[in-house]
């Protein structure tokens, strides 16, 4: 997110520099500066430069220098901290208190009913020069498909158990599994004792122009989250590659899919295998979520996302 943002910024003209924690991966390259694990006095030149200090998601350790130089600061929420402090969480409740004193953006609605600030809600963008039809006469041959890591807030094992109920009712669709972590011999195992290994595939992780191709051969893109997602950009990459979207209700994820799918409960196996079972036979239903997607898709396009942060910096330099 933070990378197409500084692309769309730099491509409007504006200079942008990158500061990120995080070490550098091989042959990546980027039309802006990218400054990594910067020394103190690195900060405090680049706090110095900038006519805005924009964090997306807050650092302390990267803040503290813009607010000692009283330059403009936009902290963008995307969910880490995003939870009302409960006891004594020392670190949550200072974060919460910069937030209250700072320009603050929420990605969601739900985000921003965390904090007691009244939040600017804007979205994450997606990309949608790679995530897009790449034929509109392509069969799409897949039936599901989960994209994420492998782990048990994902919730894959709900979806396995709802195609388990789906199987008793004749119906058989195929799964395609994206992605790894800790829980993927757990997760075959549990589709063999399901009876339903023979449904599905996993694929590995996936990325870039490939998970592209792998969403545009399916029709029904899966998330079944058992916690409250703060936002759900997996969903607009599905949307934008021609899937219907079936996602859990809880959190920000039902904000993501709007018209373009359905939600169930977080957890309920039965009303997520209802919601498939409705989707698998009924291709009316499947037609009008695409029918939505244009128009769904438009408020989170980079471009306009950019431009929505740009006015939003222009009113901190007034």
């Amino acid at each position: 997110m933070s990378g197409l943002l500084a692309d769309e910024f730099s491509r409007l003209g504006h200079v942008v520099t990158v500061i990120t924690q995080t070490g550098a991966e091989d042959g990546e390259k980027f039309p802006f500066p990218v400054i990594r694990q910067p020394s103190i006095r690195k900060l405090f030149s680049l706090a110095k430069w900038c006519d805005v200090f924009w964090h997306n998601n807050l650092s302390l350790r990267t803040l503290w220098p813009a607010l000692c130089l009283r330059k403009p600061v936009v902290i963008t929420h995307q969910g880490s901290y995003c939870r009302h402090p409960a006891g004594i969480d020392l670190m949550l409740r200072l974060k919460h208190a910069v937030v209250n004193r700072t320009t603050s953006v929420a990605i969601s609605q739900f985000t921003a009913s965390c904090f007691k600030v009244r939040s600017i809600i804007i979205p994450n963008p997606y990309d949608a020069r790679l995530f897009r039809i790449l034929s509109p006469a392509t069969e799409r041959t897949g039936d599901l498909i989960f994209l994420g890591r492998l782990v048990s807030e994902k919730g894959l094992d709900i979806l396995l158990e709802s195609l388990g109920r789906l199987r008793s009712t004749g119906l058989r669709p195929r799964l395609t599994v994206v992605g790894s972590g800790p829980e993927s011999t757990a997760m075959q195992k549990l589709g063999e004792s399901l009876g339903i290994h023979d449904q599905v595939s996993f694929t590995g992780p996936k990325r870039s122009t490939e998970l592209a191709k792998i969403l545009n051969d399916h029709q029904i893109l899966v998330v079944p989250s058992r916690y409250d997602e703060p936002f759900g950009v997996v969903a607009l990459e599905g949307i934008a590659c021609g899937c219907a979207v079936v996602g859990s209700s809880g959190g920000g994820l039902a904000e993501t899919i709007g018209s373009c799918g359905v939600t169930f409960s977080n957890g309920n196996a039965e009303a997520l295998a209802k919601a498939l079972q409705k989707l698998l036979t009924q291709p009316n239903e499947y037609a009008g979520f695409a029918a939505h997607a244009p128009e769904h898709l438009a408020q989170f396009h980079p471009g306009m996302i950019a431009n929505r942060y740009l006015d939003l910096f222009r009113s901190k330099l007034q």
